[in-house]
């Protein structure tokens, strides 16, 4: 991994575009713009993390004090912030900051959304509709499908419509997920593909997934997209990425119309400038509206592009629904990744309540044996690897042992309920708190609201009875009052045409200032109950058009 601290950081001299992170957003801002002949320089917080390691980086994460935020370098003085919800919220364990941003370790997960998490007031009252529709983005999915490479097939009876095949077959169905089809048949759930960005078969130069089932927190093989892939890309197309360089402020000129300059930060202890016609920030849900908030001056005393004052409103994330049993039969036979089915059967629906949820069939990676083999067993007592599971034991005593303390009986659903964006979820500034660069550090503050209660135990039930069908003994379930985030980070810079309540315009730029865009998560109205990134992977296409066309 690169710790280089002597490379040249200073700033890019007659840039078009200055981009402020580089997460699946910004590198393909930066790729569409770079390969349409404009000169790119993208501005990353983390440093950029070597390809060639993440084998060493797999076997780091299996040692038994090897942890993700170890591998990704997060946390510490650089990573601040506090949580003052009526929930915790565990920022660092939801994010990383390095080239490739949070798809470092993601699972890959690529579902659209459905056409009426556009329209959520329009049809039930709720919420707010965005100022585009299904339609609108439409083309861009499939454009996005085809940059990450996704491996689907059109076997989703509810999936919105598309025009085109996906780029990859579908996986096929993991080998617990065949267990739970009789049961999901007899209460006509109705299983089919899991999309993701995951290649089935060698794509784009990356090759077929071998199944290390480390999607999370790394992917050995490179079969799993990151957005390093399209960093790279606009490298080779004439980008310029200088990493290690934390952006410390956004600067306007004198009219208050127009941003001038991105200040940022260096190892060296080094502040410089970077000019630029247009700026694009792409820095997610939570640093994006920070900056802004930073950047506040005196025609912008609350903040810049807030005139709103919704920057760091709507903050917006998925609780997790999940139930494990055990069946009295092996559960997890050759497996092929987290998860390959899942069920939209209860995502669009006439009523407002409950709201939209996906169910997902996990496909459970037993304990490894591996991994008190790799802390060294039992030392305290005869310093033999083995004695975790030998101990004085041998031969068919061996294997009774290993099998009795790493089962391999276990499923697991999980479900992902939507959440409405609600006002006073939000991210603000703590002044009590700084980081190592002495700025305030976010405060996430993130509760959840009844709506979305009474679908996390609807869904819940829907658990159980597919659980009773299968003859399951549970074992373990999420608390419904205090469910984890799904890292799922949405919302905080909301899109509208209506200047006094949103953030941006459709085309992605700020309502304040005439060439200040924001690409990411940070825009969505409503989050749906889909994973995030194929729609922040649209949308940054989609902004990408927008200022090409304007430059």
């Amino acid at each position: 991994m690169s710790q280089n601290s002597t490379a040249d950081r200073r700033p890019s001299s007659d840039a078009d575009v200055c981009v402020v992170g580089s997460g699946v957003a910004g590198a393909l801002v930066a790729y569409t713009l770079s390969s349409r002949g404009h000169d790119v320089v993208i501005l990353e917080a983390g440093q950029r993390f070597d390809p060639g390691n993440r084998l060493e980086q797999m076997e780091q994460s299996l040692r038994p004090h090897g942890s993700l935020l170890d591998i990704w370098n997060m946390g510490g003085p650089r990573d601040q912030y506090v949580t003052s919800g009526g929930a915790y919220y565990p920022l660092n364990q939801t994010r990383v900051k390095a080239v490739g941003g949070t798809t470092l370790h993601w699972l890959g997960i690529t579902p659209r959304l459905h056409q009426k998490d556009f329209e959520m007031n329009t049809r039930y009252g709720l919420a707010a509709d965005w100022p585009i529709d299904y339609e609108d983005l439409r083309p861009y999915y499939a454009a996005a499908e085809q940059e990450m490479g996704v491996a689907g097939t059109q076997d989703n009876p509810f999936e919105p419509p598309r025009e085109t095949d996906y780029p990859m077959d579908a996986f096929p169905a993991s080998y617990s997920d065949t267990l739970f089809a009789d049961a999901c048949d007899e209460l006509e759930i109705t299983m089919h593909s899991t999309p993701q960005a995951r290649n089935s078969e060698a794509y784009d130069g990356r090759s077929q997934c071998v199944g290390f089932s480390t999607c999370i927190p790394v992917c050995p093989s490179g079969a799993k997209y990151s957005a390093d892939v399209h960093v790279r890309k606009a490298e080779a197309e004439g980008a310029r990425v200088i990493d290690r360089a934390p952006v410390q402020r956004i600067e306007h000129d004198s009219t208050g119309e127009t941003v001038d300059a991105a200040v940022y930060a260096t190892p060296s202890g080094d502040t410089y400038r970077q000019d630029a016609d247009a700026f694009v920030l792409a820095c997610g849900a939570v640093e994006t509206p920070r900056l802004l908030l930073l950047s506040e001056s005196p025609q912008y005393p609350d903040g810049l592009a807030n005139s709103s004052g919704a920057v760091g409103r709507y903050f917006m994330d998925q609780p997790i629904v999940s139930v494990t049993g055990e069946l009295e039969q092996p559960t997890n036979q050759e497996p092929i990744g987290y998860h390959t089915r899942e069920s939209h059967q209860f995502y669009d629906h006439d009523d407002p309540q409950p709201g939209s949820v996906k169910l997902v069939f996990e496909n459970v990676n037993p304990e490894s044996v591996v991994r008190p083999m790799l802390s060294g067993g039992d030392m305290t007592s005869r310093e033999n690897v083995f004695d975790f599971a030998m101990g004085d034991s041998w031969g068919d005593e061996v294997l009774d042992k290993i099998e009795s303390n790493y089962p391999n009986n276990r499923v697991r659903l999980l479900a992902n309920p939507e959440l409405l964006p609600r006002r006073e979820n939000r991210v603000t500034l703590d002044e009590s708190k700084t980081d190592d660069f002495g700025n305030p550090v976010p405060d996430v503050s993130w509760n959840i609201g009844s709506h979305a209660r009474e679908t996390m135990e609807f869904i819940r039930e829907v658990q159980y009875d597919i659980f009773d069908e299968l003859g399951a003994t549970i074992v373990s379930e999420t608390d419904l009052a205090d469910p984890p985030p799904a890292s799922h980070k949405m919302g905080t810079t909301r899109m509208g045409t209506n200047p006094e309540k949103s953030v941006v315009t459709p085309q992605l730029r700020t309502h304040d200032l005439d060439n200040l865009y924001i690409a990411s998560s940070s825009v969505f109205v409503t989050g749906g109950a889909m994973n995030p990134t194929l729609t922040i992977a649209a949308l940054a296409l989609k902004a990408g058009e927008h200022i090409d066309n304007a430059l």
